[in-house]
């Protein structure tokens, strides 16, 4: 069945999903914070700044009014950076109802709270149902969703209900939707790995190889589920899409925003000269912030996040933020085992 879907955010993902939903017959109106480039879309039919390559259907109705875009929409998609959620969940309060399904492909976790987008608009909708609330993860590079190139995706919520209904409505033939009931696993594996990321990228700017990549990726891994499970999560949800194959494409491929940051770094440039020259924004670096502080809160020991934290805010540099991991004392490898890994 058609439905009314608000994309908020017409950034590269917010525009690559509203192509794929908007082919699937859905109601899609996509809005963009700045009037310019709204107009632009409807006129060129393609976004300009984030995913300049990719036809906008004109069945998609772009709109920089945001109360005209979510006014009447069955699902509202967020899809702005993390740190905008909670400002612009606040400006739709009112329209707020009980049919409303909401769902966050945000991938972070808000500094000042340290709650995830999910909590978030919780947060800013106390009485809301919270079985209503989903996000939408996994390894999905706008570039190629908006392309159609076959993606595989897991859409997670409390309610089977909610994941069924959204697993309906966002699968495609080239965007296979999987259903989770690990909220709290989801984004925390999807979140974090952003951080691994940073540190792929920070490698590969340094010049290590093809080895260095492979042991943080998998180290990370390892990292993102003690810290996910600490956190109430499913251990197993970090094998999942949202867990090894978020991190596998984000740490290697060249779409990725927070692996380009790091490579940057890597290579010498200061933090804000990269974030300066970038057009989207790298979910990592608050993201960093946020884990840093939680792990410290919880008690989660998390070497590669304190090391990428003291790169990117203490001056630390890469190569001195490596030797440090490498000098850390011997280890065990029981990761896999519950719950003998909880501090090493």
């Amino acid at each position: 069945m058609s439905k009314r879907i608000a994309v908020i955010g017409a950034g590269s993902f917010g525009t690559a999903l509203s192509i794929s939903l908007a082919s699937s017959g859905h109601k899609v109106s996509l809005w963009a914070r700045r009037e310019e480039a709204a107009e632009f879309m409807r006129r060129e039919r393609h976004n300009e700044t984030y995913l300049p390559d990719v036809k906008i259907p004109e069945n998609v109705i772009v709109t920089s009014d945001l109360f005209s875009a979510a006014r009447d929409a069955d699902i509202w998609l967020f899809a702005t950076p993390s740190h905008a959620v909670r400002p612009v969940a606040e400006s739709l309060r009112d329209l707020v109802h009980p049919e409303l399904l909401i769902v966050s492909v945000a991938k972070g976790i808000e500094n000042e709270t340290l709650l995830t987008t999910s909590q978030v608009v919780q947060d800013v909708y106390p009485d809301f149902d919270p079985d209503r609330i989903a996000v939408l993860y996994g390894p999905s590079h706008a570039e190629e969703v908006g392309t159609g190139t076959p993606t595989a995706v897991v859409v997670a919520s409390s309610s089977s209900t909610t994941a069924s209904i959204l697993q309906d409505t966002f699968m495609t033939p080239r965007l296979r939707v999987y259903a989770n009931n690990d909220v709290i696993g989801v984004e925390i594996a999807g979140s974090v790995k952003n951080i691994l990321a940073i540190a792929a990228g920070m490698s590969e700017g340094v010049g290590y190889g093809d080895n260095a990549k492979a042991a943080l990726i998998t180290r990370g891994i390892a990292e993102i589920r003690r810290f996910g499970v600490a956190m109430g999560a499913n251990p197993q949800t970090f094998s999942g899409l949202a867990g090894i194959g978020d991190l596998v494409v984000t740490c290697m491929s060249k779409h990725s925003r927070n692996r380009f940051l790091g490579e940057e770094i890597g290579k010498g440039k200061s933090l804000e000269q990269v974030q300066n020259e970038m057009q989207m924004v790298a979910e990592g670096v608050r993201t960093t912030r946020s884990v840093h502080d939680l792990a410290l809160r919880i008690g989660v020991d998390m070497p590669i996040t304190a090391a990428v934290y003291a790169i990117l805010f203490e001056g630390k540099k890469p190569e001195e933020a490596v030797k440090d991991l490498m000098e850390r004392s011997a280890k065990t490898e029981e990761w896999l085992h519950e719950p003998q890994d909880t501090v090493r």
